[in-house]
């Protein structure tokens, strides 16, 4: 480790005379007192006092906090976990967009620090930054809806709220606006070579994490039993959970572990149903899942989340969240292919595979073994005037003829019909967005022919994916397609060109 000199405790203290607090904090850590004090620790991130550091220098100290530091330290009574420790970078989103063309839902909080600071002002050291930007992240993970409104009708809306705060080499006094736990913003499009950013919570409480990768039950239960935030974080190999502990503590108090493993076997099952599994695509990062108090459940930038009352939190938490639709359901629309398989009028519709797969894969029964496929062909194929597929109301309707796609696939024994699908897609650029994203759909009918080695003609047909005319489609955003004769016939004539058979049943009528 670098002794520190004199010069360079000043350019520690000059780097963070520059504002790192609210202005109108009233200031409690001076930064030149731990500019001071820095010389009887062997670094500028104070990892350990000098080889000879006599306990009659603590008189010489002029940071109460530092000071503080120092004497458990002598006295070997500082406990150091979470409170200092070194961060590699996460992959950035762009690493995200090359290996499966998504770009957002992944955590941005993936960096966890376990370590928890009250609201105020607090002592941050930071060592060699390399040249990168490093952020602190303080969400509000308990944020209330905003008094005197319905929590639906939040005017600050049902997302995450949080605290940034960017970090400098040496002495960071930094205001913290609402108590929390603390994340390390720090990714990198080159993460195996970005180098670790060492980082000390002076006065900072150790909070702690559960990683399913190295701890066991009673490291669980002993984070729960002595949390000194109301939110726990858990990293699984492919989630990251932000759970209130009163719920962890009732639904999974001595159950970190399985908790762990149902969350990462829905995720390997939705990995696998969209072919990252089979082409080695799984990135090195995490989806988040977190608690919110606005909405039921929903799906943002920042991930998926779940109300924190008793009921939401038992299915996101309990005993079948494997099987739960609901949490499937929100995970399905992180993985959900834009534009490519989730053009206008999909939203609600592409997520379904994935959790189609997942819930029944786990034994669930289907979701559209309800009377779904009687009503959707009544509604389709048997319409006298036959609708467009994407105008049908019903999600769980228009979801019929492309679950039905995988059950044909099933009875061909080509288990890997999706998978295939969406790699071809990742190595195919998208036929367009917004109003023109209704090209990908034909090339969506496209590629199953040929994956299939089939003419579907027949099927889209009767599906109404050949109607032609103006459609207004509202999905979230508005969407207006011009569906015109040249499309569905160039369509027709590419599928015909390849000479495939035709199925030698009605797969309008196939079921689970």
């Amino acid at each position: 480790m670098k002794k520190l000199t004199f010069a360079v405790l000043v350019m520690a203290a000059i780097f963070c005379m520059q504002p790192c607090r609210s202005q109108t904090s009233v200031p409690y850590h001076s930064t030149q007192d731990v500019v001071h004090d820095l010389r009887y620790f062997t670094d500028w991130t104070a990892s350990a006092l000098g080889g000879e550091f006599k306990a009659r220098r603590l008189d010489d100290f002029r940071s109460p906090a530092m000071r503080q530091l120092a004497e458990t330290m002598a006295a070997g009574t500082y406990r150091q976990q979470y409170l200092l420790a070194s961060y590699k970078p996460v992959a950035s989103d762009k690493v995200l967009a090359e290996k499966l063309k998504l770009y957002d839902g992944y955590s941005r909080y993936e960096n966890i620090t376990g370590v928890y600071l009250e609201q105020g002002e607090h002592i941050v050291l930071v060592g060699d930054l390399h040249g990168r930007r490093v952020n602190l992240l303080i969400p509000d993970w308990m944020r209330q809806p905003t008094e005197g409104y319905a929590p639906t009708e939040d005017p600050q809306g049902w997302g995450l709220k949080r605290q940034t705060i960017p970090l400098r080499e040496g002495v960071n006094v930094v205001y913290v606006e609402k108590a929390g736990n603390v994340y390390i913003d720090y990714f990198a499009d080159d993460p195996e070579m970005a180098p670790a950013v060492t980082i000390h919570f002076v006065t900072g409480k150790a909070n702690g994490y559960f990683d399913a990768a190295t701890q066991d039950d009673d490291d669980w239960n002993a984070l729960l039993d002595n949390a000194v935030s109301p939110v726990m974080d858990v990293k699984t190999r492919y989630m990251q959970l932000a759970y209130p502990v009163e719920f962890l503590k009732k639904f999974d108090y001595g159950k970190g572990t399985a908790l762990a493993k149902a969350y990462d076997d829905i995720m390997y099952r939705q990995y696998l149903f969209s072919g990252a599994v089979k082409y080695g695509r799984i990135p090195d990062k995490r989806i988040l899942a977190r608690v919110n108090f606005n909405y039921f459940m929903f799906r943002d930038g920042d991930g998926v989340a779940f109300l924190g009352n008793e009921s939401t939190m038992k299915s996101a938490l309990g005993p079948d969240i494997s099987k739960d639709w609901g949490v499937n359901h929100e995970i399905g629309h992180v993985m959900q292919m834009q534009p490519q398989l989730t053009w206008g009028g999909m939203t609600e519709v592409s997520n379904n595979l994935f959790t189609m797969f997942v819930t029944t894969s786990f034994g669930s029964p289907s979701r559209l073994a309800d009377g779904t496929y009687e009503a959707a062909h009544k509604a389709v194929v048997e319409a006298a005037e036959k609708p467009f597929i994407m105008t049908v109301g019903d999600p769980f309707q228009k979801l019929v003829p492309f679950w039905q796609l995988h059950l044909y696939a099933r009875q061909k024994g080509y288990d890997d019909f999706y998978a295939d699908m969406m790699e071809r897609m990742r190595n195919t650029p998208d036929k367009g967005t917004g109003n023109a994203s209704i090209n990908n759909m034909y090339e969506f009918i496209k590629m199953a022919c040929d994956l299939l080695k089939t003419d579907l003609t027949g099927f889209f047909e009767a599906w109404g994916f050949f109607v032609t005319g103006r459609f207004e489609i509202g999905d979230y955003a508005n969407y207006t397609f011009d569906i015109t004769p040249e499309m569905v016939d160039e369509t027709k004539r590419w599928i015909a060109s390849h000479n495939y058979p035709v199925p030698d049943s009605d797969l309008t009528l196939l079921t689970d």
